[in-house]
């Protein structure tokens, strides 16, 4: 294949890889709506809410891992397909769901197209060469928008055609974009056999595994990717009970959430690529964490004692500053989605279906952990500002953790300077 046709195959690559992942998010996020009308109809508590959301959340983590190392044995191209072929009959059965356990078994199912970032990402990173693999990953992981799709989307389907049109209406979307891209997307030379470069061979990526690196990765990108995730599912019900929105209000804050952090990944993706992924991871966190002391501080009514009279005092977070924040945050996280996987790449680049898709995996399982979390922190507490600290307190453990192994990093490299000039003796 010549550089030509290399460049151009590698364009329709990453417009088909990611115009599939999009797809496939919107079905994975479609219980943001359905969780709205369960809540009302079902009577669920925030905890129960919290396991709906989960639901497709979970084997959309777990899938990442055996797919990720398939996709490095074979071809990833009919693996993203058979994905999607495989995740339409579980949207036909939706409008067939009654109780609250049909909708958790299902969510399991649907759960399967969160397993397309790891498909896709290994598929595109056969297309470019190192110094445009933060770019290329951040316009692929762009797809994030799809949620943007459903929150808008979903909506007028059930306004014009009542929810038992949902899943059907996603299943004949999935089904397009399934045969479009087995049709239109281009396999590369080095996909269309087993890599023989890769080491993906059980005991290698166990191997691989041990290193305390990768789960740091995957710890990071448990924040920025599996509270993006969380947020996604958490922020509807939260407008709606906080600020007392109605849904379609609630639905559309939730969309200029979700469409501007997903089309920032993108630029996320240049700026890893120039800067260097630590330091935009670092500067992510911060920004992070500054907003979400703010959203953590509950609606509080004080009363001064003063020298004549009580002074009273009302502090919270209204709703336009809430929504000001939020940006901010999604914002940062899909800088940091992008920056997280150049790192992966500039110390995995021949593993990427492997270690990419762990670390995927640990941060989609961010998106079926935290929703729990939050709806058990809620409940228990008592106040709808508990998501944000718990949300604070995850954050504050991955600040601490990069800044001892960067210092760990540091030291490491100081000594390996020494060696090469003889100044230590490594016998």
């Amino acid at each position: 294949m010549n550089r030509d046709s290399y460049v151009a195959g590698a364009g329709r690559a990453l417009t088909m890889a990611t115009i599939a992942f999009a797809a496939n998010f919107s079905v994975w996020i479609l219980y943001a709506v359905v969780g709205l009308e369960l809540q009302q109809s079902l009577q669920l508590s925030a905890t129960q809410l919290g396991f709906v959301f989960a639901s497709p959340m979970l084997t959309g983590a777990l899938s990442r891992i055996p797919l990720g190392i398939l996709a490095d044995r074979y071809n990833p191209k009919h693996l993203y397909t058979a994905q999607m072929l495989a995740v339409i009959p579980a949207l036909l059965l939706l409008p067939y769901m009654r109780t609250l356990d049909h909708y958790l078994w299902l969510g399991l199912w649907i759960g399967i197209s969160g397993a397309s970032f790891t498909l896709g990402i290994r598929y595109v990173c056969d297309w470019f060469t190192r110094s445009a693999q933060g770019t290329a990953m951040g316009v692929f992981g762009a797809g994030n928008a799809g949620a943007a799709i459903t929150l808008a989307i979903a909506p007028l389907v059930i306004e014009h055609w009542g929810w038992a049109s949902l899943g059907p209406s996603y299943a004949a979307e999935l089904l397009v974009v399934a045969i479009l891209f087995a049709w239109l997307a281009p396999s590369s030379k080095s996909s269309s056999k087993t890599s023989t470069n890769s080491s993906t061979d059980a005991s290698s990526y166990l191997k691989e595994l041990a290193h305390t690196q990768i789960w740091r990765f995957g710890l990071y990108y448990y924040f920025v990717f599996g509270s993006f995730l969380a947020l996604i599912m958490w922020l509807p019900q939260y407008y709606v009970n906080a600020y007392h929105l109605t849904n379609e209000q609630a639905m559309a804050f939730t969309l200029f959430f979700v469409a501007t952090s997903s089309m920032v990944r993108a630029l996320g993706g240049w700026f890893a690529d120039r800067y260097g992924g630590r330091a935009v991871n670092w500067t992510v966190f911060w920004i992070c964490l500054v907003c979400l002391f703010f959203l953590s501080y509950p609606p509080t009514t004080m009363t001064i004692h003063g020298v004549d009279k009580d002074v009273y005092l009302d502090v919270e977070v209204n709703l336009w500053l809430f929504t000001g924040l939020i940006f901010i945050i999604g914002i940062a996280q899909g800088f940091g989605r992008a920056s997280v996987y150049k790192t992966i790449y500039d110390y995995y680049p021949n593993q990427m279906g492997s270690i990419g898709g762990f670390v995927a995996a640990i941060g989609a399982f961010g998106g079926c952990t935290l929703p729990i979390a939050f709806g058990l922190a809620e409940d228990a507490i008592g106040i709808h500002s508990a998501a944000f600290m718990l949300l604070y307190g995850v954050l504050a453990l991955c600040m601490t953790t990069m800044f001892f192994a960067n210092k760990s990093d540091r030291l490491r490299q100081r000594i390996r300077h020494a060696q090469t000039h003889n100044f230590l003796d490594d016998n």
